[in-house]
């Protein structure tokens, strides 16, 4: 059983004890770092079993640590994000992702740079209102999405180093761009600063989308009770999600409009309660990172996503600041239509979900509930069961079948015709799907043609398997196996050259032939050297 994460939390204000609280309740909270000595000492009193501190250097070069979540205020975000990842670790980080596009997207590229895992705090990405929604979008039960409408108000804590745009505008517009799927063309923004001139308290803004939809996005902290609505109106029914009502939370209405004699007719019917499970959305939220640590798969709020949302946030600032001129983001616009290609074949079910740049060719089959990354290649009559998790820029080949517990990570190569398993000991007549095993094939793996790699095992980083070779245990890091069953003969650089490297239990250090990169053995564990980059990678 794959070990627990252990989560460093970097702030421990209002919104960073929710956070200690859960990552506390599912066992993975390690260290609280705050610079006020005074939080630590609650934290002790809650939790005698983490320890605290307030010196961040020390937490960063903890090798036990695993993950960092960062709950400081916005403006330091992008800073110990950027410390973290550096660092080694994994990164939580509560919503914005930084103050700039540009700030963000560096970011995006350092994870990516460093292997690790970047998660942005959009919480209701992970409320069951929201995801039931999403499901409902999807599934095409409302018509035509026309409109979105949503509200955040309240007389709550007044910030004093964002706006109310930049403080409660970035929940909705992220889950406006999740049920929409894509940018809007422009957006324009109003708003009002009663308290200080220099800050707005009240925005309105205007998302324009190319497919026809609007979204409104109403925020205020200057409001006499807090509501928290969000409205998607369709040409067939109409759901609205409270989060402030105890009860029924999520309505759907069945209203319709009639054309009578050429005259628009509303016609109402009694709204539906739509159930949902008692969940908390955070501790689902948490728990999803922490399953992403685990089986290094790309969360759903990942940093790309955290991205789009400032787009938008900035679009928004510069039409507020102008007055509410509408302002263009037609070059980061992703059209109405998916941004990914699949050939007329292919079968694309409701539901899955496919990263932008991806090619799915001819007769291939994407299941509900698989999710595909970035830049990714499926070849011709490849088969992606419901729940696969690939990374991006993985090439699967011809006449490949991915089935359900397999996850592959980023860089991914899988030759023509290979294949996975999921359970060991398959009859026809029996029914073995609670017995399905989890395959983990790591970053940057390469698997020939014909080979198969049997269910329960995990493949590691740029891993090296001949073709037809037949996996029945784990692999190493950077192994070449070959053979049924496959059995280590040597050691690949990340750029798949062969190394000079021995089989005994020795230690010896070398580099790559190709590329320069260079690389130590301790016995069966093979690893690049701190700092060496080579020339090709």
């Amino acid at each position: 059983m794959p070990k627990r994460p252990d989560i460093a939390l970097v702030g421990c204000g209002q919104w960073g004890r929710n956070l200690a609280r859960n990552f506390a309740s599912l066992g993975s909270l390690r260290t609280v770092c705050d610079t006020n000595p005074m939080v630590l000492d609650g934290v002790q009193v809650l939790y005698p079993q983490v320890t605290v501190t307030t010196d961040l250097n020390a937490v960063l070069r903890d090798p036990a640590i695993d993950a960092c979540a960062i709950a400081t205020p916005a403006a330091h975000h992008a800073e110990l994000t950027r410390q973290a990842l550096r660092a080694g670790k994994d990164v939580f980080v509560e919503k914005p992702l930084a103050l700039t596009v540009r700030e963000a997207e560096g970011l995006v590229g350092l994870a990516e740079k460093h292997g690790r895992i970047l998660m942005v705090g959009h919480l209701l990405e992970y409320h069951p209102a929201v995801e039931r929604l999403g499901e409902l979008v999807r599934q095409g039960e409302l018509g035509k999405i026309q409109y979105v409408y949503s509200s955040r108000l309240n007389l709550g804590r007044i910030r004093t180093e964002e706006n109310a745009l930049w403080s409660f505008a970035p929940h909705d517009i992220h889950v406006l761009l999740r049920l929409l799927g894509e940018l809007p063309v422009d957006v324009a923004c109003q708003g009002g600063s009663y308290l200080n001139h220099q800050l707005a308290d009240v925005t309105m803004s205007v998302l324009k989308f190319a497919s026809g939809v609007r979204g409104h996005v109403f925020v205020s902290w200057l409001h006499p009770f807090k509501e928290q609505k969000l409205i998607v109106v369709g040409d067939r029914k109409m759901v609205v999600f409270d989060d402030t009502s105890p009860v029924d939370k999520l309505l759907l209405y069945p209203h319709r409009v009639d054309w009578i004699e050429r005259v628009p007719v509303a016609v109402k019917a009694e709204a539906e309660s739509i159930p949902l499970p008692d969940v908390e959305p955070l501790a689902q939220e948490c728990q999803h990172f922490l399953d992403c640590l685990v089986r290094r798969q790309r969360p759903r709020t990942d940093g790309a996503s955290g991205v789009a949302v400032l787009r938008v946030l900035e679009a928004c600032q510069r039409s507020l600041e102008g007055g509410g001129v509408p302002i263009s983001l037609a070059a980061a616009t992703v059209s109405s239509g998916p941004t990914y290609f699949a050939h007329p074949t292919a079968t694309i079910d409701p539901g899955s979900e496919i990263g932008s740049g991806t090619h799915i060719w001819h007769y291939s089959h994407v299941m509900t509930g698989a999710r595909i990354g970035r830049g990714c290649v499926l070849g011709q009559n490849v088969f992606v069961a419901r729940d696969v998790v690939i990374g991006d820029n993985v090439k699967i080949q011809n006449n490949v079948s991915i089935y359900e517990g397999v996850v592959l990570e980023d860089e991914v190569f899988c030759g023509p015709s290979m294949v996975f398993t999921n359970v060991l000991t398959p009859r026809s007549r029996i029914s073995r799907r609670h017995q399905f095993q989890r395959t983990l094939v790591r970053r940057g793996v390469t698997i020939g043609a014909n080979a198969t790699v049997m269910c329960g095992h995990t493949v590691g980083r740029y891993a090296f398997i001949g073709a037809g070779a037949v996996i029945t245990k784990d692999v190493p890091d950077h192994a070449l196996v070959l053979g049924v069953p496959a059995r280590i003969a040597g050691w690949v650089c990340q750029c798949g050259i062969r190394l000079p490297m021995g089989l005994d239990e020795g230690h010896e250090e070398t580099a790559c032939p190709e590329c320069g990169k260079m690389y130590r053995r301790a016995g069966w564990l093979v690893e690049a050297c701190e700092g060496s980059t080579g020339e090709a990678i």
